[in-house]
Order: structure tokens, then sequence, then C-alpha cells
């Protein structure tokens, strides 16, 4: 690959494998005449439009129109449109500023914007959206060097935002808590389903025995939650609450914890109930017991990753 010297010998070396598999990922290659080529999922396109803008998505399925829902790609597209091409380091450093994101939820974002000058082989990067410092790279000399590896926020003065995002704690970042959420979610469905066929069976006389019929709907609808929260990594950094680009399911689940937080106090009620009276038999007791301290954690987990937090 770095024989290529033009975005056409690129396209043909990428052809020769299957890239279908980038999945919501896009890659752009630019070589030093200012000919560009956009690898997708579905399909390699090349350009010379020195206003061309791209974004988070895949240029061949999304019109301009739905293009422009995204801020940043509207800004930048917004920009180029209101002033005069300049290719100056203040100019481009300028439109980076205009299209980087800082979501005030964690304060995450842009993470490296990094400007490239092909014809001198100068490489300028800018850390974590701040465009106040920047450190300069001549690309000969790091390619001279061989294989190596920059750790990139070292370069950097410290920066507390990022320092927040590098402690933030979630299933993706911790795989003790995904795998948790697995086993909860598993533990959810068996008690469910135990308290669905124990409502079957037991007296119709016996005391609360409506909340057994009332728990499992509560415990399957968790389950299905745990799943989301252990696949979706945008319910822990986009503002709350969580609206996916094509699941409106998943859009919905975000209001479980409010449900959770409403219902919580009445099962506690009547956890206190049954075990003074001991009006149901020991397991099923123990398990509406250990049921109702699992979604107290995940109460104060919510709370933490700010799935409650609707007005920020």
């Amino acid at each position: 690959m770095h024989s290529c010297k033009t975005v056409q010998e690129v396209q043909q070396y990428i052809e020769e494998y299957d890239h279908s598999f980038f999945i919501n990922d896009v890659f752009i290659y630019i070589d030093k005449s200012g000919g560009y080529l956009i690898v997708e999922p579905y399909s390699l396109k090349t350009g010379n439009n020195s206003y061309y803008v791209l974004s988070n998505f895949c240029p061949s399925i999304t019109n301009n129109e739905e293009s422009r829902r995204l801020a940043k790609y509207r800004n930048g597209e917004d920009f180029l449109r209101e002033h005069k091409l300049d290719t100056t380091l203040a100019f481009c450093t300028s439109l980076s500023n205009t299209m980087h994101v800082c979501r005030a939820r964690n304060g995450d974002g842009t993470l490296l914007s990094s400007i490239w000058d092909l014809k001198e082989g100068v490489i300028t990067l800018y850390f974590y959206h701040d465009y106040n410092y920047s450190i300069q790279y001549s690309l000969n000399e790091e390619l001279m060097k061989g294989d190596h590896i920059i750790k990139i926020p070292k370069l950097f003065p410290a920066n507390s935002e990022f320092e927040r995002l590098t402690n933030y704690i979630t299933p993706f970042n911790t795989p003790f808590i995904r795998i948790s959420l697995f086993f909860i979610g598993c533990f959810f469905f068996m008690t469910s389903l135990f308290f669905f066929i124990n409502f079957l069976f037991k007296k119709p006389l016996e005391s609360y025995r409506y909340v057994k019929l009332y728990y499992p709907l509560l415990g399957i609808i968790m389950t299905y939650y745990m799943f989301v929260l252990a696949t979706n990594i945008g319910i822990y950094y986009f503002n709350a609450p969580y609206n996916h680009y094509s699941d409106k399911i998943i859009s919905l689940s975000s209001y479980i914890p409010f449900l959770l937080l409403i219902v919580i106090i009445p099962l506690f009620s009547y956890n206190f109930k049954i075990i003074t009276e001991n009006s149901w038999s020991l397991i099923s007791i123990l398990l509406f017991t250990v049921n109702n301290i699992i979604y107290s954690i995940l109460l104060v987990a919510f709370i933490y990753w700010g799935l409650f937090s609707v007005f920020n």
C-alpha cells in the first residue's frame, strides 16, 4: 500500500479484497493532486471536488437532505459555501473547528483532528477538539523511523474533559460489566418465568398473588434492556433519552430507567410486606428480594451513566 501514489492505485489495490464487511465504516484516501477515494461497504468512489465534505454516513446511500441532518456535516458544508476556498493552515483549522463535536453529556466528541499538507509532507494534529494547541510532524521523517507507535495524548497538555472520558466506566471498556449485564438479563428472564409458572399453580387465595403476574412483565422488559445496554455503545455517550438512528424500539427503551424508577418503591413495599407476613415460599421471597436489590444497583448505574439526564 505504501507504494501507491494516486487514489486510482489505491482503488486497484482495495478492489482485490472484500470491503463489504466495513458496515457503517467509511475511509477516505487523498493524493497530492487533490483526488480522493471514498471506501465504504457498498462502493468505491473517486472524485476531485475541492469542496467535498464527508461525515458519519455512507455517501452512496445517503442523499444531501439526510446528510444535512448531521450538524457537523451541515456546519462544514455551510462554512465552505460561505467562505472563499483557502488551503492555509488557519483556514483548515477553522473548518475543523466548525465541524468538531463536543457532546454536552460527557464533553466527549472529536478525538483527533489532522490537517495534511501533502505537498510539503507535513501533518498538523489537534487533540480532543482543542484548536489552541497543535503538534506538527514531517511525514517523511516518521516513515523513515519504520514501524512505531506514538501515544498522542501524552504529547498534548492535560485535558480535563479527556481525563473524564478515560475514567468513564461503561460495559464497552469494562468487560466485567458487559458480562454482568448478560447474566443479569438471564437471571431476570428465568425469574420472570418462575413467577409466571408459580402464579399459575399457586392457590388463588395466596396473599399478593397478583404481584407474581405483574413481575414477569417487568422482568421481560428488563431482560431486553440488559441486551440493549450491552450492545449499543451510543447510549453511554449521546444525550438521553437515547435516539437510535434506525431502531424505534431501542429508542423507546430509553424510557425503561424511568419506568424502573417509578415502580421500585412499590416493589420494595410489597417486598417488605411479603417478608414480614411470610406469605410466600422461601424461594419466592429470596428471588423477589434479589431482583429488587439488582434493580436498585441498576438504578445507581443508570444515574452514573446519565440515563436520567434528559434536561441536559
